[in-house]
């Protein structure tokens, strides 16, 4: 990680979050199916950076253990927890090696890559870059001071600030850059004389006053950006800001959406022009979606992709699969991971499909169970059909070769084969392999028992 070897990035996340009420530590509570501080972690890998550092405390090794897999990170350990400046001591040796030390926050996962690059850049030419905002409601939030030029010369937390600094509503959003050699003269100079006790990373604004270096304040691209978590009214805020986010570029890109308020995606959706997606679809994992699909009501996609024209009706769950062209997949139909659907195929309401594969032309419309096979093209496979692939220890395969048609209620007991052009009759249970191009069924007498009498209830007339 040293694309940009000036830059090194911190993230604070060492707050314990008891406004969450939760076991879990804060940074690890999801937005759009990540957790947050995977959010920040992403928008800081973004800008290329040399190092960056974790301050962790709280739940640290949950923290820890939730990005194990990323060797790029580095972690420092605040305990005690005594203020934003004291986090930020924990990774001097990072600060030391670089030039340029942007500071983010692991509860505030919406701050996006070009707000940050901005105030890097301003960093970069010798400033203290300093990201504010202007709010209409600033009570709990530290306020940013100006003197009399209009420059900003402090920041005030609101509990140690005077009632007319109480009434400025431009407030400090936490996020700064900083030239590293300034910061590592100006954290060992900060004190806590203050109503908390603690050490603010904040009083840096003042020593730079002092020493007449050039402070620069921005705005972020969106006020929402800066939105943190500290309970979980705010945490489903911030959920709902990020799904409208992704609805708005999905729409921008020729995909319509019934209701952009009701679509979740907890993952990656990529959605070609005119596609259509109804209310109530949750999207998980990574989804691709081509041109023309149109995705019905209530429905889960997962890890999947899908083919152009394809119809994926109401109240379907679609889990790990590849879908062919003009399919039509639902209602209520259940496919599962591992399987591949063709071009052209029907599968209907309450049908489950697992580790199959289905190709083109072929049809399962009505309550079947369709597990570890291998389907042909053209085939009908009636009415509560069922796979059965389980002997009590082993899984086993079903084929069923091209042009065949299966009646309703039929039991394929695996392993087995149904050749080419083969008829299972209705009711049959098949644990021989059938020839091609013949009839397959159990043979059952009919007779009828010339009068008998339905059963009635004891102490009925």
């Amino acid at each position: 990680m040293d694309g940009n070897s000036g830059l090194s990035v911190v993230i604070l996340a060492a707050g314990q979050g008891t406004r969450m009420k939760s076991a879990l530590p804060k940074v690890l509570h999801e937005v759009a199916g990540k957790p947050m501080l995977a959010h920040v972690v992403d928008a800081a890998k973004a800008l290329s950076p040399k190092s960056i550092t974790i301050i962790y405390g709280h739940g640290g090794a949950i923290v820890r253990s939730a990005f194990v897999q990323d060797r790029e990170l580095r972690w420092a350990l605040q305990e005690p927890q005594l203020g934003t400046g004291h986090a930020v001591m924990q990774a001097m040796d990072a600060i030391n090696e670089s030039k340029t030390t942007l500071i983010l926050y692991g509860d505030v996962p919406l701050i996006s890559v070009g707000t940050l690059r901005k105030l890097v850049n301003e960093a970069a030419r010798g400033e203290l870059s300093w990201l504010t905002a202007i709010v209409e409601q600033p009570a709990g939030l530290g306020r940013v001071i100006r003197d009399a030029n209009g420059q900003a010369c402090a920041i005030v937390e609101e509990k140690d600030a005077s009632e007319a600094q109480r009434l400025v509503h431009e407030i400090n959003t936490g996020f700064v850059a900083c030239p590293s050699p300034w910061l590592v003269e100006w954290l060992p100079r900060l004190g806590n004389r203050n109503a908390q006790g603690e050490y603010y990373l904040t009083d840096v604004m003042a020593l730079a006053v002092e020493k007449g270096c050039k402070i620069t304040t921005s705005q972020p691209n969106n006020l929402w950006e800066t939105t943190g978590v500290n309970n979980r009214e705010q945490l489903a805020q911030v959920e709902r800001i990020a799904q409208l986010e992704r609805a708005e570029e999905l729409m921008a890109g020729g995909v319509t959406l019934r209701d952009p308020n009701r679509l979740d995606i907890r993952g990656s959706l990529s959605a070609a022009q005119d596609v259509t997606i109804d209310i109530n679809v949750l999207i998980e994992g990574t989804v691709r979606l081509a041109r023309g699909v149109s995705i019905g009501a209530n429905c889960m996609l997962k890890d999947c992709d899908i083919g152009e024209d394809t119809q994926v009706l109401s109240f379907t769950s679609i889990d790990g699969a590849n879908v062919g062209r003009n399919a039509r997949i639902g209602p209520y139909a259940r496919i599962r991971p591992n399987t591949r659907i063709g071009n052209d195929v029907h599968i209907g309401n309450f049908v489950e499909v697992k580790a199959s594969d289905i190709s083109n032309e072929s049809k399962a419309n009505h309550l079947s169970y369709i597990g570890d096979a291998t389907i042909g093209e053209r085939v009908n496979v009636g009415a509560g059909t069922i796979t059965c692939n389980y002997d009590g220890a082993n899984k086993h395969r079903t084929i069923i070769e091209s042009d065949v048609h299966i009646g309703s209620d039929v039991q394929l007991i695996a392993p087995v084969t149904v050749r080419q052009g083969a008829t299972i009759g209705a009711g049959t249970t098949v644990w021989k392999d059938a020839p091609e191009n013949e009839l397959t069924l159990n043979p059952k007498a009919q007779e009828t028992r010339k009068g008998w009498r339905r059963p009635t209830k004891k102490g009925a007339s």
